[in-house]
């Protein structure tokens, strides 16, 4: 698995799944929407931890770059 996800996407896609993560566990959301932010949320956490998204690879999105500043 090459990584495809870096940059300020990655934090975001972290801090995203976190707080969808919380407002389902939480229960600040009712019905349906239970599991629609935990899946969400656990998907955008776990792709943000390893830096790899299957959408992306699947679409030739690269955000990941391997410059050094």
């Amino acid at each position: 698995m090459k990584q495809n996800v870096g940059g300020i996407e990655r934090p975001v896609r972290i801090v995203l799944g976190v707080v969808l993560l919380a407002l389902a566990f939480l229960g600040i959301v009712s019905g349906i929407w239970v599991y629609v932010a935990g899946v969400a949320g656990a998907v955008a956490l776990i792709t943000g931890l390893i830096g790899w998204c299957p959408a992306s690879a699947v679409l030739g999105i690269n955000t990941y770059s391997t410059k050094k500043t």
